[in-house]
């Protein structure tokens, strides 16, 4: 069995490949075997990962399955102590492996770990989308060290401590094959959007540990599968979302939880609509309430298994709309 496995999970990626490929390879084929998990593009990334780097592996599944279904699918056929998954629009750096490993190693308590996150285009800002470690407020809405809602902070050394949290960037998260099928992996039915910080929750439910450990940096593009401001991002978002928290809730609060996920959503979407005019993420909001209330029953078993396997929570106690928008706080250390 292979010590690290890195797996990229591709989808008509051919110029993101192109660009930052070749420094995954650079700096992590001495400790890791490297992996393109392909989803069935149609923009020839498989013909030029063949062509040009006929040592990396290719995974070809028969269809695109998504980032949560596609993983798992490619991941069931790769053996390695470690998984890295690692979006194709990052940017490694010399050593990134290292730190991940070594504290992996020294700690068994932690299933999964993510470096520090930072900007490809501006290398001293943290990344949209996990920055140096990602939490939930008591209502499911998710924030990092480094980026609460749309302010995102300058990387100025002020969470270079490990750090535990709850939820691993799906960009770059390394979680220990074990644990990864323990909880069964991804749910295959979010498609994309908020599967990392399903699984994370869960691992974290079951009391095992989630950490940053900033020692190790990579630098990320974002917005590789959909583009911020799109509807069908916004669409998953908010469904995955309350799914997620129909699944993970503890039964103390659930019904209030969800009641004031009822209101708060209702206001985000006229809110959107009012001050910005935007008709496609109102509507996308809408849709996914819908889309959430007409398929939650199904995720009923899942939910009966978690909070059999409960042992923590993990949310925080406060609500990070309330502290953003009300209080004006912006920053991670300041709540």
């Amino acid at each position: 069995m292979t010590k690290v496995a890195i797996v990229i999970l591709n989808w008509n990626g051919k110029q993101m490949m192109m660009s930052y490929l070749p420094s995954v390879i650079q700096y992590s084929r001495e400790e890791a075997s490297i992996i393109v998990a392909d989803n069935a593009s149609t923009d020839g990334s498989v013909q030029w990962l063949r062509e040009h780097h006929p040592e990396v592996r290719v995974i070809e599944l028969d269809k695109n399955y998504g980032f949560a279904e596609g993983y798992n699918r490619a991941l069931k056929q790769v053996q390695a102590q470690y998984y890295v998954i690692l979006n194709s629009d990052v940017q490694v750096t010399h050593h990134w492996l290292t730190p991940l490993i070594e504290n992996m190693d020294a700690h068994e308590e932690v299933a999964a770990c993510q470096p520090k996150l930072l900007s490809v285009a501006d290398n001293d800002s943290f990344e949209y989308a996990g920055a140096a470690g990602g939490f939930i407020d008591r209502f499911g809405y998710p924030f990092c060290r480094g980026r609460i809602f749309d302010t995102v902070e300058q990387d100025q050394g002020q969470y270079d401590e490990d750090a535990e949290i709850l939820w691993a960037t799906g960009a770059c998260l390394m979680i220990r094959s074990a644990d990864f099928w323990r909880v069964g992996g991804f749910d295959g039915r979010f498609f994309a959007h908020n599967e990392e910080i399903d699984l994370c929750w869960r691992l974290h439910d079951m009391g095992r540990k989630i950490y940053c450990y900033p020692d190790s940096e990579v630098f990320h593009v974002g917005g590789g599968t959909l583009p911020k401001n799109n509807p069908m991002k916004t669409y998953l978002n908010f469904r995955n979302n309350l799914t997620m928290l129909y699944k993970n809730l503890p039964e103390s609060d659930f019904h209030y939880v969800l009641r004031m996920r009822w209101l708060l959503d209702y206001v985000a979407a006229f809110a959107t609509l009012l001050m910005h005019g935007n008709w496609g993420d109102f509507k996308a909001i809408f849709r996914a309430r819908r889309a959430y209330r007409k398929w939650r029953h199904q995720f009923d078993d899942n939910r009966r298994t978690i909070q059999q396997r409960r042992v923590a929570d993990g949310r925080k106690p406060f609500c990070i709309v309330w502290k953003y928008y009300i209080k004006k706080v912006t920053t991670y250390d300041n709540l």
